[in-house]
């Protein structure tokens, strides 16, 4: 059973994560001709406060 687990940022909306499950269960589907059904996606969100680049947080730098 494929499983990916995916960070974000929060903010995304709905949509955009379904999108994201869509594209990513169906590239693990393709490279490793699992069945859809088995297929697991998680998706993470994290505060742009917890998150962290080059030495600063995503908050400071705008993100």
């Amino acid at each position: 059973m494929p499983f990916a687990q995916i960070y974000m940022i929060e903010g995304r909306t709905e949509d955009m994560k379904r999108a994201v499950i869509e594209k990513v269960s169906a590239a693990l589907v393709e490279a490793t001709n699992a069945p859809k059904e088995t297929v697991r996606v998680w998706i993470t969100e994290v505060p742009n406060t917890n998150w962290g680049i080059a030495g600063v947080t995503a908050k400071d730098l705008g993100r």
